[in-house]
């Protein structure tokens, strides 16, 4: 059966010219992504900002532990642009073969630089969470309050000179509740464990605002000017900190 699948979709990546990521994007949307949307309510802001083509990093803020917003902002992307982008995915994704061969088809890879730096020089579109397992694992109650941004985003835009657009996110705070977190599991694993109320997601209204893209110019020189970068990376956390605030004014109601 395993083999015979592998042929049927050999098949349809021919028949289509579609790579794997290209026909996940395609399909899942009718299965899983659609469904999604439709549940979560999925409103979008700023499609007009999405690059039609070139190297481009989308930073948004995380959180949630389910993952939930790095594939809605994908689906969104892809839907409104044509583009697949590729995400910087936790490494929870790759501890087991069995679920890494899954985050590969919704086109995660590991978070590292190279890897990062491999998508873009193809000039290809690139999801990235600066806050990492900070914002992604944090408890609930610390809810739309940025953690410290890293600064690995910046180096690939100025060796790349790939556009950013950052991308603030509502709603997948209360998707899913993390009630608080194992942070003495980083030394014996490597991870922070978070410890969820609820798995199945909670049918909370979303809204994705693509904000006004960020050129780069490509500069290795400053690629490595570690003042620069710092600086120039909490300006864009602070954006999307204000755009958070703004966007939690006028938020009117979470379920209805």
């Amino acid at each position: 059966m395993k083999a015979f699948f592998g042929r049927a979709v050999s098949k349809a990546l021919t028949a289509t010219g579609l790579s794997k990521q290209e026909l996940a994007y395609k399909v899942l949307p009718h299965f899983l992504l659609e469904i999604f949307t439709k549940y979560l309510r999925v409103t979008i802001e700023g499609q007009e900002n999405l690059p039609k083509r070139g190297a481009c990093i989308f930073i948004a803020n995380h959180s949630g532990f389910m993952g939930f917003d790095a594939l809605m902002i994908g689906h969104q992307v892809f839907l409104h642009s044509q583009r697949v982008p590729r995400i910087i995915a936790h490494k929870l994704w790759f501890l087991r073969p069995e679920i890494s061969v899954h985050a590969k088809k919704l086109g995660m890879i590991p978070a590292t630089l190279q890897n990062g730096l491999k998508i873009l020089k193809k000039k290809q579109g690139l999801i990235l969470f600066p806050e990492g397992e900070e914002g992604n694992f944090k408890p609930t109650k610390y809810r739309y309050r940025l953690r410290r941004f890293r600064r690995g985003f910046m180096r690939l835009a100025l060796q790349t000179g790939a556009t950013i657009i950052p991308v603030a996110v509502i709603g997948a705070e209360e998707t899913n509740i993390t009630l608080s977190q194992i942070r003495w599991a980083k030394e014996l694993i490597g991870i922070i464990i978070p410890v969820p109320l609820n798995m199945i997601p909670l049918p909370v209204r979303w809204h994705i605002k693509f904000m006004t893209p960020i050129l780069i110019e490509k500069n290795l020189e400053k690629a490595d000017d570690m003042e620069y970068i710092t600086k120039f990376t909490r300006k864009i956390r602070m954006q999307i900190q204000k755009e958070l605030h703004a966007q939690l004014k006028n938020r009117k109601h979470i379920f209805l």
